[in-house]
């Protein structure tokens, strides 16, 4: 039985989390921890969470606590990752994994040393839908691979005092929501790309609010990635056009709330949905299963130092092109 230690009265927590933890019987949340005072215990009582501790160390001394789940700001991920694998927890933390990929190597070399599990949070990574994109690539359905575009819009309002908004915190379209659409085109190909270019939006904190970038995989394989987070209504799209066919994923980010798939062979079209669980779910089954019989993670090691170093290139493609102010 793994006990589940929280970092953070975080929002997110609820359904990424405890929900999918209440509904498993290999284990439990355990407690959480906040700085801000009286935050800890009273997200306890509201979640039925028995624990609450008044400072981050002190869940990482609690002995009864073997994995902790970092819900921190972006600029809270690298140090009380390192601190909660030093500590001997495993370490399940949200994405993006860091500010850097300079700081997600430090992790994942800390990981190593520590002989304990680290995964980034792409929980989407791991549900049905995904997996069926991949069996249409790997099956040869698709045939050669002509040109991908991923792109997340969701509508959060402006807010000086939001991480989402706040450099400082690690906010932008970019780390917030880019690295979503991006883990979508490295996953499905399997491979690196290339920045060729990259155009910001910014904010009045000077924030991406909006980040375009066109990509290149191996073999001149094009890719448009777009992210945005002052553009509504929610919806996300992954687009591959392959030799042989085409398949366009609507959501691919939370496809339990509902999406879709569309697919084109010759003159067949075929529309369609897969019945399965939460994104959040399969994640957990994946983790705790990787603790118990070492089963690798795809979402974890060099793919989440990749996802980092493509998300700095693209922000240092954004600076060149003279669209942002350098940080």
């Amino acid at each position: 039985m793994h006990t589940i230690g929280i970092l953070g009265a975080a929002g997110i927590a609820p359904r990424s989390i405890i929900q999918p933890t209440r509904r498993r019987r290999d284990a439990v949340i355990g407690a959480v921890a906040s700085r801000r005072p009286g935050a800890a215990q009273a997200y306890a009582e509201t979640h039925r969470i028995p624990v609450a501790h008044e400072s981050y160390e002190a869940l990482l001394a609690d002995p009864a606590i073997t994995i902790v789940y970092n819900a921190l700001p972006p600029t809270g991920h690298a140090e009380w990752t390192i601190k909660a694998l030093e500590a001997g927890k495993h370490v399940l933390c949200e994405k993006p994994l860091a500010t850097s990929a300079a700081e997600a190597a430090l992790m994942v070399a800390a990981a190593e040393r520590a002989n304990r599990l680290l995964a980034e949070a792409f929980h989407d990574r791991y549900h049905p839908v995904f997996l069926h994109l991949l069996d249409l690539k790997h099956s040869g359905a698709l045939g050669a691979i002509k040109s991908l575009t991923a792109s997340f819009h969701v509508d959060i309002p402006f807010d000086p005092k939001s991480i989402r908004h706040d450099p400082s915190q690690g906010g932008g379209a970019m780390m917030d929501l880019g690295c979503y659409p991006v883990h979508w085109l490295r996953s499905f190909m399997g491979c690196e790309p290339e920045v060729r270019s990259a155009r910001a939006v910014l904010n009045p904190l000077g924030v991406d609010q909006r980040m375009e970038a066109e990509l290149a995989f191996p073999g001149n394989v094009p890719a448009q990635m777009i992210a945005d987070i002052a553009s509504p209504p929610f919806r996300g799209l992954l687009r591959i056009e392959g030799e042989q066919g085409i398949v366009e994923l609507d959501n691919p980010c939370l496809p339990h709330k509902g999406h879709s798939l569309r697919e084109w062979f010759g003159e067949s079209y075929r529309e369609h949905t897969l019945g399965a669980g939460t994104t959040y779910d399969y994640q957990l089954a994946a983790f705790l299963e990787a603790l118990t019989g070492g089963t690798p993670l795809p979402t974890g090691g060099m793919d989440a130092v990749a996802n980092m170093a493509t998300i700095d290139a693209i922000y240092a493609a954004a600076r060149a092109g003279g669209t942002m102010r350098p940080s």
